[in-house]
């Protein structure tokens, strides 16, 4: 069955927004990591204070942060995004579900949403815009070559 022009040229461009995707989520995951580590722009609420470095929450700030820089450039894009998936599982479950069972009310909206894009990611790799297309492209060419 045909698609109509307009449908098939938007289904075209599914590589590049699945890149697209990558980096505005990275962008918003290292800033996240940001705040936890180094109070930028802000620190962590109530005083803007920064978390422990052998925290568990300074551990999490480590993993988005430097977990998020990898990602935005779309580098080991799949073990990343796949180990940052259960991150967020883990916050989620541990600090925001036992409030309430609806993330909206247990403030967890964010944390379950990054570990459904991060687990999504982990399977579609990190799209034509990445790191990882760029090394296996060369890989690829070294193979003929």
């Amino acid at each position: 069955m045909n698609m109509p022009v307009p449908i098939s040229k938007w289904s075209a461009r599914a590589p590049q927004m699945l890149s697209i995707l990558r980096i505005v989520a990275a962008l918003m995951f290292v800033e996240v990591g940001a705040m936890k580590l180094f109070a930028i722009p802000v620190g962590m609420p109530p005083n803007g204070a920064t978390a422990s470095l052998f925290s568990q929450i300074g551990i999490g700030g480590v993993l988005e942060f430097f977990g998020g820089l990898l990602l935005l450039v779309g580098l080991f894009t799949r073990p990343v995004a796949f180990i940052l998936s259960g991150e967020m599982a883990v916050a989620y479950f541990q600090f925001h579900f036992p409030q309430s069972f609806w993330p909206v009310v247990n403030n967890g909206t964010s944390a379950a949403l990054y570990c459904f894009v991060w687990l999504y990611i982990s399977f579609a790799g990190g799209g034509l815009w990445s790191l990882d297309a760029i090394r296996e492209a060369k890989r690829n060419q070294t193979k003929r070559a």
